[in-house]
């Protein structure tokens, strides 16, 4: 009896489907998407966002670098856990030829928010006072709608 189907050969490429045409198929949302962002992705953009909406106020804070860190660190000599809140943000001045630095620590902030508005807020709050600190100022001189709900 012939065969009227030819085997398959394996390629030299991966199989994309299946034999029932379902299987891997392609990416659920395209990249421009805020879907495909990770939350690492969208919290950094909600810093960013933060730090721009101050750089028309304080044009010196092109001269700051801002970073977003998973957790604190501590790994100096001498630093130990207290009973203290867990930091949501920290700072490093400048010194050395290093630029100033303002941290943002991601997962504590995530865990004391509820949704995407509460957390660009509490984001928001966070960048000011490390600015106003870095700065030596009081947030309100930061930004005027500092502590406002």
């Amino acid at each position: 009896m012939d065969n009227p189907v030819p085997p398959r050969s394996a390629g030299p490429g991966p199989r994309r489907r299946d034999r029932h045409g379902r299987g891997m198929r392609g990416p659920i949302a395209p990249p421009q998407v805020p879907l495909a962002a990770s939350r690492a992705e969208a919290f950094a953009d909600l810093v960013q966002d933060s730090v721009e909406r101050l750089e028309r106020r304080w044009p010196q804070l092109a001269d700051i670098d801002f970073l977003v860190l998973e957790v604190p660190r501590l790994d100096g000599p001498g630093q130990v856990w207290n009973d203290e809140a867990v930091p949501l943000g920290g700072t490093v001045p400048s010194r050395e030829g290093r630029r100033a630095r303002v941290i943002v620590y991601r997962r504590p902030v995530e865990i004391r928010t509820k949704g995407r508005d509460e957390r660009a807020a509490l984001v928001h709050e966070v960048v000011v006072e490390q600015v106003a600190e870095l700065l030596g100022l009081t947030p309100e001189t930061v930004d005027p709608r500092y502590g406002e709900d």
